[in-house]
């Protein structure tokens, strides 16, 4: 049932605002002037957009976004108009085996084989080194690191750090599929999110001699923006090795919140005409230090958050996991829920 408000004739509101001295702003839709006529018949100003500037509207670029756009899902990485949906489904009928091959060579071929064969492919990787800050020398890939970090933008992330220094790495998960666990070529150790356990769990695979990957985000997040780092990792050992990954895509997303189908986000990202990854090393960092001061496990992870930040230039957030998948799915992003 309408208010009393919403009942009055259009005269009797615009006349009851103005006798509020409130400015009154009018956004009419579609149709012809009549129908907005007794509207505008109140209005000061009207202003019309003719066709010659609808036809330099051009879409607005995220920067001058009212408000930044963190999480969105969906796997289409373009805008769906005819002309590059039309490209999408001429593409399919060879990304899919080509997708499909990519995958094999990645989870059957050893590194030395894979890398120039997924390149060769179409996949387009780039491993930058940085230099170390007390040296000035580059950051050798063969160092005794034990534990890495980096910022999370897909399941490929550990791959790709493992890859990229030759040697099989262990991917420290949250939740993932038991399908993506099983055919993954490197080894997977799920936390159970209880703190102590997992910390002490994260402690005997280092005590072991294992090269651990972390991603203290926790989730990936496919804007340029960086999640809250968990300071967990800096807890295990004495040092970090940060990396910080950029991916590009052009056609689909590697990442979803879909339970039932997140098994298949290496695929679709796979499944790109020329996907891309960048990874930049940096030295190992003392985790109970910086700049020769002592710190909290919180202070180190909100340190190597700003730095990754600033080396990929995004921008850090306080937003979480839960966070993310609280917006998009209304849950907290397990892959299997045990009744």
């Amino acid at each position: 049932m309408k208010s009393a408000e919403e009942e009055l004739p259009v005269a009797a509101w615009f006349g009851k605002e103005k006798q509020r001295k409130e400015a009154v702003v009018g956004l009419g839709g579609s149709g012809s002037f009549g129908i907005h006529r007794n509207v505008f018949a109140h209005c000061e100003e009207v202003y019309f957009v003719s066709t010659a500037e609808k036809r330099r509207w051009r879409a607005l670029q995220p920067c001058k976004y009212p408000k930044p756009v963190v999480f969105h899902d969906g796997r289409l990485a373009f805008k769906p108009v005819a002309s590059s949906a039309a490209a999408m489904f001429f593409w399919l009928p060879f990304g899919l085996p080509l997708a499909v091959i990519r995958a094999v060579v990645f989870i059957l071929l050893p590194y030395a084989l894979s890398v120039p064969l997924v390149a060769f492919l179409g996949m387009h990787n780039r491993v930058i080194i940085s230099s170390s800050p007390s040296s000035g020398e580059p950051v050798s890939l063969d160092s005794h690191a034990r534990l890495f970090i980096c910022n999370h933008r897909t399941l490929l992330d550990p791959l790709c750090i493992s890859a990229a220094i030759g040697r099989p790495v262990t991917a420290v998960t949250y939740s993932i599929s038991r399908v993506t666990e099983w055919i993954s070529p490197i080894r997977t150790v799920r936390l159970t999110r209880n703190r102590d356990e997992d910390l002490r769990l994260m402690r005997d695979l280092v005590d072991r001699g294992e090269t651990l990957v972390v991603c203290p985000e926790g989730t990936t997040c496919r804007e340029p923006y960086l999640l809250r780092f968990s300071p967990l990792f800096a807890e295990v050992n004495a040092d970090v090795a940060p990396v910080a990954i950029e991916t590009a895509v052009s056609m689909f997303y590697g990442t979803s919140t879909t339970g039932r189908l997140k098994s298949l986000d290496p695929l679709y990202f796979l499944l790109n005409p020329i996907p891309s990854y960048a990874l930049e090393f940096k030295d190992r960092v003392f985790t109970g230090t910086i700049a020769g001061r002592e710190c909290s496990s919180r202070d180190m992870a909100n340190h190597l958050q700003t730095e990754i930040g600033r080396l990929l230039g995004f921008e850090c957030t306080a937003f979480t996991r839960k966070d993310k998948y609280g917006m998009l799915a209304g849950n907290e992003g397990f892959a299997e829920v045990k009744k």
